[in-house]
């Protein structure tokens, strides 16, 4: 039984923030004792698109309830529910625990420099180290072992859940969401094109920056510091701008991120409806 709810919505989306309301007005009518609130809740009903399933994820991955996506954006290959008029019947089901919970892996990269670490982040889709604006040598090792070099935009390492996000559109391939492991995709490598690995989820995967041309073309807003290299992960959070000889660790972490869903099949559902196969 339900007794503690959270409402996530960004307030610049006026779909999201319509529905938030909507959807407070009807928990308040249909299950009053229920506390909404955002400190320790048992499920975050998120509303909005794929981007906002993403910051719900890390805003409530401590004590990590599960996730119940309603679409208000554009993709929702994330959420539980896509189609708006379904939205109070899938409420009715979650709210009677007609629902099952997928356990997501998420990935954590640290960078070293100098040896010493400046950065831990996490991510529930990808983690990225590119050079939008132009060229990056970077060297990539499995377990310390080299792998692949990349003269290009650069690459990123995937889960099985951001398999389907900006992996696929650097042609990597899909990955079930119920596998936990890693996908290494290349961004525009102007070397002979390597395809993507799938890595064994206990495997670390190490990026060191090997050269780029200096120029400061990028300048990151929030603390104004000129860029080339960015490390990212999910949407943007924790940007940072890399140096030379920076590395970068990135392996799986012991958290599980829960998402409430209400049919089995519905990865394929969703497949069927992004790509229009028949």
């Amino acid at each position: 039984m339900l007794k503690r709810v959270s409402i996530y919505f960004r307030n610049d989306n006026p779909r999201s923030v319509l529905w938030g309301g909507k959807i407070t007005k009807w928990i308040n009518a249909n299950y009053p004792k229920v506390l909404l609130s955002a400190k320790k809740p048992q499920v975050v009903i998120a509303a909005g698109g794929d981007g906002t399933l993403l910051e719900a994820a890390q805003k409530f991955k401590n004590p990590n309830p599960a996730i119940f996506g309603l679409n208000t954006g554009h993709v929702g290959f994330l959420a539980s529910v896509r189609d708006e008029k379904d939205f109070f019947k899938a409420l009715r089901k979650l709210f009677k625990g007609e629902y099952r919970v997928s356990k997501k892996m998420m990935i954590k990269a640290e960078v070293w420099r100098r040896g010493r670490k400046i950065l831990d982040t996490n991510a529930l889709n990808e983690i990225s180290i590119q050079n939008p604006l132009g060229m990056v040598e970077l060297e990539v090792a499995i377990d310390g072992h080299p792998f692949q070099y990349i003269h290009g935009t650069g690459v990123m390492v995937a889960t099985a859940t951001g398999s389907t996000a900006y992996n696929l559109s650097a042609h990597g391939p899909i990955i079930m969401p119920d596998i936990k492991c890693m996908v290494l995709t290349e961004i525009m490598d102007h070397n002979i094109p390597t395809p993507s690995i799938v890595i064994k989820r206990d495997r670390e995967v190490e990026i060191k920056v090997l050269d780029f041309r200096k120029r400061g073309l990028i300048k990151i807003a929030k603390t104004g510091v000129p860029a080339d290299v960015l490390i990212t992960a999910d949407i943007g959070e924790s940007l940072m701008a890399l140096e030379k000889g920076d590395v970068i660790k990135i392996k799986r972490t012991p958290l599980l991120v829960k998402f409430a869903e209400l049919e089995r099949g519905y990865f394929f559902k969703s497949l069927q409806e992004k790509f229009g196969f028949r």
